[in-house]
């Protein structure tokens, strides 16, 4: 009769697999490893389509401001063409910058922003009436996050506009002046020290003017595409 040994088989260890979230990150981290660079073509067209979009302009308006087709300034911003120098000049007059602008975030890394007092550049908004006048506070910085101050003044001839609608948030701080500022279906009165924060994919914009002149910051913050 055989007699059981009384050692005990060992068992093998059960070998650890890396969960599916781990795969994943794995998979995306190696996705952008191997993405190659962009081209110079492309990261000017990125800087277009992205100071486009903060202002909330089609590409049928800005190559109408700017005097080109539709057509090729989707070839730009998509970055199958190379633009000429007269036709970058002639889009950052229509955005009211510097050519050097659309180089900003592809050939320098910028971690700070300083601008003189009165030197922030002019711009022209999307749906801006008679009266209303911008003035960008600071440059833009690298990353993921797009931020946009600026110094809003409403003249004595300006006109009601609550029909601003764009990405992101909006943080408004009332520095002179009073008015009836509408978010969506509320209209809040400002006055110099007040405060409003809201999202601004939803309808807003000053919708009566009670004191005239006035000035506001305007601080937009929104993802970088």
């Amino acid at each position: 009769m055989l007699q059981r040994s009384g050692k005990k088989k060992p068992q093998s260890k059960a070998v650890k697999r890396p969960s599916r979230r781990n795969k994943l990150r794995e998979q995306e981290l190696l996705a952008v490893s191997d993405a190659p660079p962009l081209s110079l073509e492309q990261e000017i067209g990125k800087e277009i389509r992205r100071i486009r979009s903060s202002l909330d302009l089609t590409v049928a308006q800005l190559g109408g401001m700017a005097g080109i087709t539709p057509g090729m300034l989707s070839k730009i911003e998509n970055g199958s063409i190379s633009p000429s120098l007269s036709t970058l000049s002639s889009l950052a007059r229509a955005l009211n910058i510097s050519v050097r602008g659309f180089f900003a975030e592809s050939g320098e890394r910028r971690d700070c922003s300083f601008v003189k007092a009165g030197k922030g550049s002019r711009i022209d908004r999307r749906g801006t009436k008679v009266g209303h006048q911008y003035n960008m506070l600071v440059n833009s910085l690298a990353g993921d996050i797009g931020v946009e101050p600026f110094l809003v003044t409403l003249k004595k001839d300006a006109l009601p506009y609550p029909n601003f609608r764009h990405k992101g948030v909006e943080f408004i701080y009332m520095l002179s002046g009073k008015v009836r500022y509408r978010h969506r279906d509320a209209g809040y009165i400002l006055e110099p020290g007040d405060s409003l924060f809201f999202d601004a994919s939803s309808k807003h914009g000053p919708e009566e003017l009670i004191e005239v002149p006035m000035q506001y910051l305007s601080i937009i913050i929104y993802p970088h595409q």
